[in-house]
């Protein structure tokens, strides 16, 4: 045989090896399930929806709205946008999928200095990890016209390329995504009349995390909870949102606990490790 024939069988060999890994990635996305939910609906957040689900489709399995709407219902969290890891993780359960998309999707009335009027439509897209209850990923996309009806159409044109941007991330996420860590084992924090000779750790200095000019822009009233996991010296070894909202303010809060100086926890006059849960509340306050 000649060199160039074993080559050629060499080729031969591997084709069928890589098929069948591209194959097994593909069936592996196929096989999660992807439910899309709406807990504002309304006709044009509908149109959104399906466009959404219809791009979702070629590479996942994705739910059948009506019935993934009927689910949640019945598990309706009281702020579903603002849920915490534990109301997110029920809802996946109780609705059978392993991710779950919140669309919120709307049209507002503007007014500035250079246009005295105008609309801005909008969809924000919320990606939630059903296992963990985290919020994997937070999008928007919005859409200025003159009128109220070019602004949706805007978005609803623009949709299927940010569905399909939203499911091929989410595919990347999967394939490469490690095993998440244990939560460590650390001393949680009790009410002083429980343990008086235990002192939670405290910060030295306190820094308010940023309402973000996008919060601020679309008047996001939320709540944010932090886990913190604070050693003997007062460094923070991990953090977990363990309440999201989106808009930035979960990025906005990890910043600020992170920046600040910890004093550590204190048993009997001792440093020891401690884990804290620190809330945060966010409001609109109109500027003067």
């Amino acid at each position: 045989m000649t060199r160039k024939g074993q080559v050629n069988r060499r080729i031969g060999k591997a084709v069928p090896v890589l098929f069948f890994l591209i194959a097994s990635c593909a069936a592996a996305n196929a096989a999660q399930r992807v439910a899309v939910i709406l807990p504002e609906p309304s006709a044009h957040a509908s149109k959104v929806a399906e466009l959404f689900a219809e791009a979702f489709r070629v590479k996942f399995t994705v739910l059948d709205l009506s019935m993934t709407e009927a689910a949640f219902g019945a598990n309706r969290p009281a702020t579903p946008f603002n849920m915490t890891t534990a109301e997110a993780k029920a809802a996946a359960e109780v609705i059978g999928c392993e991710t779950f998309l919140l669309l919120r999707a709307g049209t507002l009335r503007r007014t500035s200095l250079e246009r005295p009027e105008y609309y801005e439509s909008f969809v924000a897209i919320y990606t939630v990890d059903g296992r963990s209850g985290k919020l994997a990923a937070w999008d928007l996309a919005s859409f200025e016209e003159a009128s109220s009806d070019i602004a949706e159409k805007r978005v609803l044109n623009s949709a299927p390329a940010l569905a399909r941007s939203n499911a091929e991330r989410l595919a990347n996420a999967q394939s490469s995504m490690p095993s998440e860590l244990r939560r460590p084992r650390m001393e949680e924090a009790v009410p002083e009349s429980a343990a008086p000779d235990l002192k939670p750790p405290i910060p030295y200095n306190r820094i308010k995390p940023e309402y973000t000019k996008t919060a601020y822009l679309y008047g996001i009233r939320a709540t944010v909870d932090i886990e913190a996991d604070v050693d003997e010296t007062g460094t923070i070894l991990r953090t977990a949102v363990v309440r999201w909202a989106g808009y930035g303010l979960d990025d906005a809060v990890i910043k600020a606990v992170r920046s600040m100086n910890w004093r550590p926890a204190m048993r009997g006059g001792k440093p020891l490790p401690m884990r804290v849960l620190l809330r945060y509340n966010f409001t609109k306050i109109e500027k003067e």
